[in-house]
């Protein structure tokens, strides 16, 4: 029996509202040193031979932060926190840092392009989770929302390709450099579970806007009543039939 358009729009938002939820958790790591954000980052390096750092650092999208028990000890906030380890925004030394990060604004402008399309990803998945309540009631509702998660997926994945691919190169060269990289498993998988919550929140909310008016059974309906008042009439036209 097919899924009617309420549950296919009950599930496409259900994926809506999973994706935005991981998206807002990686988007909040480095504003509050409070659970769960602060054991949320993209990299931890071991950062006890560069002058004036702490022993661990930490990056997220609006700090470098020192590591206190395992978490996150975050100081004022800037967003769009670039990942540029030599400038000043981050060490502000080129001692013990390695050489691929010198002379090169690579990383600098990737992690912080990042940021502008995470901000766009949340505008259109915050208008599909709006729109994800109409869609469980009308086709057009079903097609306007699996076009904004669409235009939020891809957005999300730009910007999990991005985060990706310079934060996995820093902690190769970190690694290259003998001082000890991890990237933050909570970060990339939450990144990346959000983009596949978006993809299938396209799917059934296009599922649901495929659904006829037949499959919702409402022309079934329609002609059992039909079919009754039909019989009656069939029923009168006997009647006058066999009258003498």
């Amino acid at each position: 029996m097919p899924l009617s358009r309420a549950a296919l729009g009950f599930v496409g938002l259900f994926f809506t509202a999973g994706a935005l939820l991981l998206m807002w958790l990686v988007f909040l790591a480095g504003v509050k040193n409070s659970n769960p954000v602060d054991q949320i980052y993209f990299l931890q390096v071991d950062s006890s031979s560069i002058p004036g750092a702490p022993a661990q650092s930490r990056w997220t999208w609006w700090n470098l932060c020192s590591v206190v028990n395992g978490r996150n000890m975050c100081g004022d906030s800037h967003p769009d926190f670039p990942f540029d380890p030599p400038s000043q925004r981050n060490f502000g030394t080129e001692e013990n840092i390695p050489q691929a990060f010198i002379g090169t604004n690579h990383y600098f402008l990737t992690s912080r392009f990042s940021w502008p399309f995470e901000i766009i990803a949340l505008f259109f998945g915050v208008l599909s989770l709006f729109t994800g309540l109409i869609a469980m009631c009308t086709r057009i509702g079903s097609y306007i929302s699996a076009f904004l998660a669409w235009l939020a997926l891809t957005f999300q994945t730009i910007v999990a390709c991005l985060i990706t691919a310079v934060f996995v190169q820093g902690r190769n060269h970190f690694n290259s450099n003998n001082q000890d990289a991890s990237l933050g498993v909570k970060a990339f998988a939450f990144l990346w579970t959000a983009v596949a919550c978006w993809l299938l929140a396209c799917i059934t909310y296009c599922l649901g806007g495929s659904v006829s008016r037949k499959d919702t059974g409402y022309s079934g309906r329609k002609q059992r009543r039909r079919g009754f008042f039909s019989a009656r009439q069939a029923d009168a036209e006997r009647n006058k039939e066999v009258a003498p």
